[in-house]
């Protein structure tokens, strides 16, 4: 069986679900093509800051659509992504 999510600690009957929705979270925030920083979606999609980090990768993955998620630092460490297309 092939799991949807990736990691060593993932286990499908406790994190499945709550991945999957903060994925559709995170997408909800980003498909209006402006920039976001992570502590806004963070905010915005709920979890830590790695964890939708890392749904902002997963975005990216064929698997979850293959989105065009750009990076742009606006200063100091100041890193925003967005979704283009």
């Amino acid at each position: 069986m092939k799991r949807e999510f990736g990691g060593c600690t993932y286990d499908p009957a406790r994190d499945r679900e709550r991945l999957r929705k903060q994925l559709g979270r995170v997408y909800d925030v980003l498909r209006d093509g402006l920039w976001h920083g992570l502590p806004e979606l963070t905010k915005r999609a709920g979890g830590s800051v790695t964890g939708v980090s890392a749904r902002v990768r997963d975005l990216r993955k064929p698997r979850y659509g293959g989105r065009e998620i750009q990076a742009r630092c606006f200063g100091r460490g100041n890193w925003k992504y967005r979704m283009c297309r």
